[in-house]
């Protein structure tokens, strides 16, 4: 998922490909607030997920970013899988 995000941050959002580190905090690779409902779209429209800007504005990583969308995708598959 770690990969997944990195594309959508690089490509979607313009993020350089060197500030995109699991360890990088939001600040360090340029996320505010406005890139985090970029964010939480690009998500929606790429991966098929609800995540909403609050969510990731939690995440004080971006490899919190990333186990944040893990988790939903896994939530959306059990969901899918149990109906």
């Amino acid at each position: 998922m770690y990969e997944q995000l990195k594309t959508i941050l690089i490509t979607d959002l313009h993020v350089a490909e060197d500030d995109v580190r699991p360890e990088a905090t939001r600040e360090e690779a340029g996320l505010d607030s406005l890139a985090m409902v970029e964010l939480s779209m690009a998500i929606g429209k790429r991966l098929g997920l609800d995540v909403s800007d609050d969510e990731l504005l939690e995440a004080a990583t971006v490899g919190e970013l990333a186990r944040l969308v893990e988790e939903r995708a896994a939530h959306t598959a059990r969901q899918a899988s149990n109906p």
